[in-house]
């Protein structure tokens, strides 16, 4: 079950709750799940989008997502994937913030440069892969003309 809340400007309401029902319906359909989905300017931040688990560390189930509010709509649905990427990764137990420290699949990645974080890593390749899905264009059919 998916409590959603969006809130913000400039952003497509419709076009954000279609994404995030489908993220949830097809990656984690049995979690009992609260997102708010926070639209701003992050000019300032320098970033186009952020998840913070906003309940807990043990079995996290409340999560904020803020997302910049001047993006087009496919550099906002990749940001959108991505940023519900770490939720997956958050409630499937791989992404952990545990006494300060940042812990992927049990090792301590603190230290480690933002470009060189495997659930960024990770979380990168999905945005792209999710983004397809999403849209349907890997369903296409190619066939050559018969000569």
């Amino acid at each position: 079950m998916l409590t959603l809340y969006t809130s913000g400007y400039r952003y497509s309401k419709k076009r954000c709750t279609d994404a995030v029902e489908w993220f949830i319906a097809k990656y984690l359909p049995r979690h009992k799940l609260e997102l708010n989905v926070n639209h701003r300017g992050l000019l300032r931040e320098g970033v186009y989008g952020w998840c913070t688990v906003m309940d807990c560390n043990w079995r996290p189930r409340e999560f904020e997502i803020e997302l910049h509010n001047h993006m087009n709509s496919d550099l906002y649905l990749q940001t959108l994937f991505h940023e519900l990427w770490h939720v997956y990764q958050h409630v499937m137990g791989n992404l952990k913030d545990k006494h300060g420290k940042r812990l992927w699949r049990g090792i301590d990645y603190t230290e480690t440069d933002y470009e060189d974080q495997p659930w960024e890593i990770e979380a990168r390749q999905m945005e792209e892969q999710l983004y397809i899905e999403y849209l349907g264009l890997n369903d296409f059919v190619y066939s050559l003309p018969i000569a």
